[in-house]
């Protein structure tokens, strides 16, 4: 504690009211993060922060689907749910290794949202629309749906519209952070574009044996198969820099937190950085909803068709939910990283890999799994060794011999 003696030395040369000084130093003790970059108290509350703090003594209670799961990811959901915060998780089965939380990782906490749970590409979204385009010319008129998603949306990392695209989401408040403050104008260049990575945009064929009905309102969707336009992508480097700036601002506030549970550092939400946060995250899932919007609003104009089903879900995101914890329902803050919601009986999309088809699925609603699935096929191999180990050249072929969604 000599920090603590060395602040009320320095407090007392400074010639401060020394009436004060147990309210202040009980003011430092009770919320060290507040003073870190004060210059008088920074010293006193970096000490206190390095104070060591009692982790769980029993990890939260979690479950895990699917066999032969990297060892690493496992352990990451484990440790995870060891942060004071933690009250229930679940792993799904296309987990691999990510920060903080394994990618298929859901982990519910109390009032806290952790930034490296949330992820980098926020509220990274899946959005599939039916449309009424003959079935019949899927194939027969491939060269016009390429031309609509080349020209009514852009790939690749930077890619925006010299004509921005307008939407509602603009006019939205864009001062709640810094940082969504400061990329305003990046987020209209970029409104409607795609990115790069694994996001796509495709055609491909929809087929459903039971009638569908989505909760937007349009008539239910007979068995058969149609044409559906699936796109896959989120906030661009904008969720990046949200991501960057308030998981540092959570490692500055748990800088006590050993070095393997680091990333896992949390805000709380009646903190002002937690709350603002959490008004940043909220922003990027619209943004990010306007971004599927448009996209495919261009490319049915572009094609002229109208729209028979909609269906989206995002996963990178944290939400606030009712669920079941130790028999007692009570509200928790949701965080899915790369998992799809599944509320009972809602409808989402679950993607497989390039050359397989992926799902429209409807939600159980489970306990265990905090009412979640998995948010696409999971991977034998990174990016990286995949490029080290396929020949595009034969994995085009394959690719070129026809596909579904």
């Amino acid at each position: 504690m000599w920090r603590g003696m060395d602040f009320i030395t320095r407090y007392s040369l400074k010639g401060l009211n020394r009436s004060q000084l147990g309210a202040e130093v009980e003011a430092v003790v009770k919320a060290p993060a507040e003073f870190v970059r004060d210059p008088l108290r920074s010293e006193f509350s970096q000490a206190a922060l390095r104070s060591p703090r009692v982790l769980r003594e029993r990890f939260a209670p979690w479950r895990k689907w699917g066999d032969g799961l990297e060892p690493e990811a496992v352990n990451q959901m484990a440790r995870a749910c060891q942060v004071p915060v933690a009250v229930a998780g679940a792993l799904m089965p296309d987990a691999h290794v990510g920060y903080g939380l394994p990618i298929g990782g859901v982990l519910a906490t109390e009032n806290a949202v952790i930034p490296y749970a949330v992820g980098v590409d926020i509220a990274r979204r899946m959005k599939l629309t039916v449309l009424d385009w003959p079935f019949r010319d899927l194939d027969r008129r491939r060269d016009r749906l390429v031309r609509a998603i080349a020209e009514e949306t852009r790939f690749g990392i930077g890619a925006h519209f010299k004509e921005r695209r307008q939407h509602e989401v603009l006019d939205a408040d864009w001062t709640v952070g810094p940082i969504t403050k400061n990329q305003k104008d990046r987020a209209r260049a970029q409104l409607g574009t795609s990115g790069s990575g694994n996001h796509f945009v495709e055609f491909g064929v929809l087929t459903s044996e039971t009638e569908l009905q989505a909760a937007d309102g349009r008539p239910a969707l007979p068995a058969g198969q149609y044409v559906a336009l699936l796109s896959h992508s989120g906030t661009r480097g904008i969720g990046a820099a949200v991501c960057d700036y308030y998981s540092k601002r959570a490692l500055e506030r748990q800088a006590e937190l050993p070095k393997e549970l680091k990333n896992p550092a949390w805000l709380p939400l009646d903190s002002a950085e937690g709350a603002e946060y959490w008004a940043a995250i909220e922003l990027m899932g619209r943004y990010t909803a306007a971004n599927h919007g448009l996209i495919h609003q261009h490319i049915e104009t572009h094609l002229g068709v109208g729209v028979l089903l909609d269906v989206e879900n995002h996963h990178n995101f944290a939400w606030k939910e009712r669920h079941l914890i130790g028999g007692v329902e009570r509200e928790v803050v949701v965080h899915r990283k790369g998992a799809t919601p599944a509320h009972a009986g809602v409808l989402g999309v679950i993607p497989a890999s390039m050359a397989t088809p992926g799902f429209v699925v409807r939600g159980k609603g489970g306990v265990d799994s905090l009412g979640s699935a998995s948010h696409g096929a999971g991977r034998v191999m990174s990016r990286t060794k995949a490029l080290e180990t396929f020949e595009w050249q034969k994995v085009n072929r394959v690719l070129m011999s026809g596909m579904c969604i």
